[in-house]
């Protein structure tokens, strides 16, 4: 039985030209889409006959709109871990079913974000811009190692994180919803509530899914907590962040 499979959003391309592109034709009838979908009218042209839709990209919304313009839908494949672009309830009430990746893509944003740490930590980019403006800047830099990481959230993402901060000596600290000493164990760090890892923390590192739970979860007083020369960084979802408080520690230079 051959299949109508659409990928919508392959752009920036991730799938168009790999092995993997050369496997989902195996399974169906396959078009895959290498721009973005100007509006939603633009995307339902592109899935309303379909299947199959894997969705590659979060800018793509899987509203009830779109859903309920595709009639033969019945399967939503998301690459990656977030499904917060598309309204389960209503994929629910239509019978499509939705899955997702965990870990597909874990590594390498627990490589991004180390690459964000580090630029922070010595401040690269400002260096980068002085020293090709014809400056030789002196600055006093931050030296990971024993320092310590406070990861808000221990997934597939946060253990990478765990495991690459302990190779440069950094000391391990992390908050999650279901802790326990066995998966304490295996990431080689401790679990504490969330106030004790804001106030220790030299790093604070999020790394959660976007669900109506954690939606807001970190508020304008966790900055307060936070030590003056700590790192704040976010390489989650936005909707993590209580409206105004990103904007309240910038402009009270915490």
């Amino acid at each position: 039985m051959t299949h109508r499979i659409t990928i919508p959003d392959d752009y920036p391309m991730a799938i168009s030209g790999t092995k993997a592109e050369d496997k989902v034709k195996t399974l169906g009838e396959v078009r895959i889409y290498s721009d973005k979908a100007k509006s939603q009218e633009e995307l339902i042209e592109r899935i309303k006959t379909s299947e199959v839709v894997i969705n590659i990209r979060a800018y793509t919304q899987l509203t009830r709109e779109v859903l309920t313009a595709c009639p033969n839908l019945r399967l939503i494949s998301i690459w990656g871990t977030g499904t917060d672009n598309v309204d389960l309830a209503s994929a629910r009430e239509l019978g499509v079913t939705v899955t997702n990746t965990p870990g597909a893509n874990a590594l390498s944003v627990a490589e991004h974000t180390l690459a964000i740490l580090l630029s922070l930590s010595r401040q690269i980019p400002r260096l980068d811009r002085e020293v090709r403006s014809g400056k030789w800047p002196r600055v006093e830099m931050v030296q990971l190692s024993g320092k310590v990481l406070g990861l808000l959230g221990l997934g597939a993402i946060g253990r990478h994180m765990a495991r690459m901060a302990k190779g440069l000596g950094m000391d391990v600290m992390a908050w999650t919803f279901h802790p326990s000493q066995e998966r304490a164990r295996e990431s080689g760090l401790r679990f504490v509530s969330k106030e004790e890892l804001l106030k220790n923390a030299d790093v604070v590192s999020l790394h959660l899914r976007l669900t109506d739970e954690t939606r807001g979860f970190f508020k304008k007083e966790d900055f307060d907590w936070m030590k003056p020369t700590a790192f704040f960084v976010n390489t989650a979802r936005a909707g993590l962040i209580e409206p105004g408080a990103l904007d309240y520690a910038l402009q009270s230079k915490k």
